[in-house]
């Protein structure tokens, strides 16, 4: 229960806190804590109070001409824990009050008070400097305290009352200097208590305070637990009887006893520092972290970082032509025009400049399209803002298809003196719009994508799936929520910009990959296509050749088929033609069979498997079939190949799980028509995995029951009836001829160039 509560908001505790850690006494003083040593109080809240006068002992400049530190226990007999001369550094007196043992014992307020009366500080410095009494205690006196309470202030002693557990406000609020608000203290929160205390001897005994900051008064409430009794009914009881036969009866009250928070409302008076945060210098999202009180340091959203206060970081370093494509229609109203032209300016305003490797140029269509600013280098910023800010909103219709297909056809037409040399950069078309097309948009990207032009569509939430129909993957369509969030996207228009031309996939890791894609009648031909165009749209992440990425299809029903193995194809073309030919099987489902044939048959070094290059085998389901899937799952772990397991449909959970082997290996996806949102999410987890470190050993690259003995950087195979590097010859008695490739026992040093030189040498060794 909080005994105490300052009504500010969360911000100002954080404040009063933070200054409280902050705050220094370095005057010559003297300070007695009187320490409630009573069995009311407890081994516990003992404890507690040993903390809190620690915690206070922090901010004391402890030494022979500065604070000199004393402490007396008190229950039945007060008791002379160390006199204020015994230990002259802060460290000493805080291990002393570690060492401080628990008495016990009735609660003699009063005794103790008389006590310092009688005996003075012991080992102070007799009134010659200030003397602060701190006393901690729950209050609950055995006997009357106001006397010696007011005796001792009289002797010019400032006494703090410090509350602990349940404290008794009333009798504390005696034993507390005045004015009394002042004075009194939870010991609960000890941050709040220290800059309670710091502030009030701030003036005029402690220079506590740093430049800057002030004393404030803020409403408070103290809290006393009491047990007190109320009436919780009546029951009929015996009240006697005047003759021999008669019984007289009545109601008598039942009495229950309850304990009860009594609320004491009063003022709190806590030092506040200027934060140096208050200001907001943060900007775009930054979370400004306050250092001390003057220092501060940004922590900036990824994108910004220009400046020390989080501006706009964007600089083009690709080499792309760049064409915007903006909706001037009706459809989007002058002011959605004003805002596409205003996010123009600000990000070309970053991006263009003498250095600048990229062409840019600036389209707008409504039922008309119009390129008032040609694709060019534009190195002139200032000339360039001008020419948008000449753009004139024009309000026809929406004819996005048109306008798509027009930029196709012109907006990237070389001048003549060139027009028979093709530039190599990316033309990237970037698509302001924020209104429905009233002509259809698929047929149009598509011949704009024929075209090797990349697409990228920026609206509101509302145009997310026309924008996705337009660009052909959600990973290149921005949405956003609000006009200041427009402008907040702008670091990852300038990411998917550069995006174009580098894959986003593993950044060239080499990467055994092997998709097995549900084909039964469970998935049905409609999804059995989405799911194939998944895996297409996926492998365009993927650099796929023999020495980077290399990918395996496996389709199943009741059995599996191997489409393509690793080492079929070499060519991100070759693989995607091949994609596009897989046929639907329409059979029941065993996905357990399709992963044993992934383990024994895809990823082994006869099918083209890299020893020392990770391995990942993703599942595409609708969940059926699972059930004999966590064995061959488990296996395919054991010899070091990840299993990835995407699921769509209602599945049990429990089940998927025991075939991922981890919740970050398993994506539940409740329909189909979402599977393409998920898409960054999976190749980065991908990506996690081919980053990580790979046994050479695991899976086995040693056929016909050879032995993988792993080596520093490299490994041997030891054989038994066969030689070559993977136990791949059969030995024969005699003077025939061994392979050429390697003797028995060498070692096969791993390197990421070495791979395509094995690949081969393994086809020359399969076709002997």
């Amino acid at each position: 229960l909080g005994m105490q509560q300052i009504h500010v908001g969360q911000e100002m505790i954080g404040k009063i806190s933070a200054a409280g850690q902050l705050m220094q006494c370095s005057a010559s003083l003297d300070v007695l804590f009187l320490v409630d040593g009573s069995y009311s109080i407890g081994k516990g809240s003992f404890e507690r109070s040993k903390h809190f006068a620690g915690k206070l002992c922090d901010a004391l400049d402890i030494q022979t001409d500065r604070v000199r530190v004393g402490m007396i226990q008190f229950s039945s007999t007060p008791h002379l824990e160390f006199p204020l001369d015994s230990y002259l550094t802060k460290q000493e007196v805080k291990e002393r009050i570690k060492r401080t043992v628990f008495r016990g014992g009735s609660t003699e307020t009063g005794q103790a008070l008389k006590y310092i009366l009688q005996k003075g500080f012991p080992g102070g410095r007799n009134s010659s400097v200030p003397e602060v009494l701190i006393i901690i205690s729950d209050g609950k006196s055995q006997g009357s305290t106001a006397m010696p309470a007011m005796q001792v202030k009289e002797r010019h002693i400032t006494v703090f009352a410090v509350g602990i557990k349940f404290p008794r406000w009333e009798e504390l609020h005696v034993l507390a200097s005045e004015p009394p608000e002042r004075h009194l203290l939870f010991a609960g929160d000890a941050d709040d208590a220290a800059n309670g205390l710091y502030s009030t001897l701030s003036d005029p005994v402690c220079t506590a305070t740093a430049p800057g900051c002030k004393v404030e008064s803020h409403p408070c409430e103290r809290r006393t637990l009491e047990t007190v009794k109320e009436v919780a009914g009546t029951y009929v009881c015996w009240k006697g009887s005047k003759q021999p036969n008669a019984v007289q009866a009545s109601l008598c009250p039942f009495i229950r006893w309850k304990r009860v928070l009594i609320k004491h409302p009063s003022r709190c008076f806590r030092t506040v520092c200027p934060d140096p945060c208050d200001s907001q210098p943060c900007q775009n999202g930054g979370t400004c972290v306050p250092e001390g009180l003057d220092r501060y340091h940004c922590l900036c959203l990824l994108g910004y970082g220009g400046d020390a206060h989080c501006a706009a970081k964007l600089s083009l370093e690709c080499s792309v032509d760049l064409l915007f494509l903006v909706d001037s229609s009706s459809g989007v109203s002058l002011e959605g025009f004003l805002r596409f032209k205003a996010f123009l300016k600000r990000f070309l305003q970053a991006v263009v400049g003498q250095d600048s490797p990229m062409s840019v140029g600036v389209a707008q269509y409504d039922d008309d399209v119009k390129i008032p600013i040609e694709l060019g280098p534009h190195k002139d910023p200032f000339s360039l803002m001008k020419s948008i800010d000449a753009l004139n909103f024009s309000g026809g219709g929406t004819l996005t298809g048109r306008a798509l297909l027009y930029i196709a056809q012109h907006g990237f037409r070389s001048t003549p003196v060139f027009a028979d040399v093709q530039d190599d950069l990316p033309r990237v078309v970037v698509l302001l719009t924020d209104s429905k097309s009233q002509d259809s948009v698929a047929e149009a990207a598509k011949y704009a994508k024929d075209q090797n032009l990349f697409l990228i569509g920026i609206g509101s939430s509302f145009m997310r799936a026309e924008l996705t129909t337009v660009t052909g993957n959600p990973q290149q369509t921005i949405v956003y929520s609000d006009p200041q969030d427009l402008f907040n996207r702008m670091p990852e228009l300038q990411r998917k910009i550069c995006s174009v031309g580098s894959p986003e996939g593993c950044q060239a890791q080499s990467l055994d990959l092997a998709f097995a894609v549900d084909a039964s009648s469970g998935v049905g031909l409609e999804n059995f296509l989405r799911l194939r165009h998944f895996v297409r749209s996926s492998c365009l992440h993927f650099v796929i050749n023999r020495d980077v990425t290399q990918i395996a299809l496996v389709t199943y029903g009741s059995r599996a088929h191997t489409v393509f193995a690793l080492d079929t194809h070499t060519s991100n073309s070759a693989v995607l033609q091949a994609i596009d030919q897989v046929p639907f099987l329409g059979d029941s489902a065993s996905a357990g069979s399709a992963l044993l044939h992934v383990f024994s048959d895809v990823m082994t070094v006869q099918r083209g498997a890299r020893p020392g290059v990770n391995k990942v085998v993703v599942l595409l389901t609708n969940g059926g079939g699972m059930q004999d899937a966590a064995v061959p799952a488990q296996q395919l772990r054991h010899n070091g190949i990840l299993v990835f397991v995407v699921v769509v449909g209602d599945v049990e959970r429990d089940m998927l799980l025991r075939v991922a082997g981890s919740p970050t290996y398993l994506v539940h996806i409740s329909s189909y028509e979402d599977l393409q949102y998920y898409q960054g999410l999976i190749i980065e987890r991908i990506c996690e995995e081919a980053r990580s470190p790979v046994n050479l050993c695991k899976p086995n690259p040693c056929m016909n029951q050879g032995v993988c003995i792993l080596g520093p950087g490299s490994y041997r195979c030891q054989c038994h009836g066969w030689e070559g590097p993977h136990c791949e010859t059969r030995v024969v008695r005699g003077d025939s001829p061994r392979s050429p490739a390697l003797p028995p026992r060498s070692h096969v040093q791993w390197s990421p160039r070495g791979l395509q030189h094995f690949s081969r040498a393994l086809q020359h060794s399969k076709r002997q």
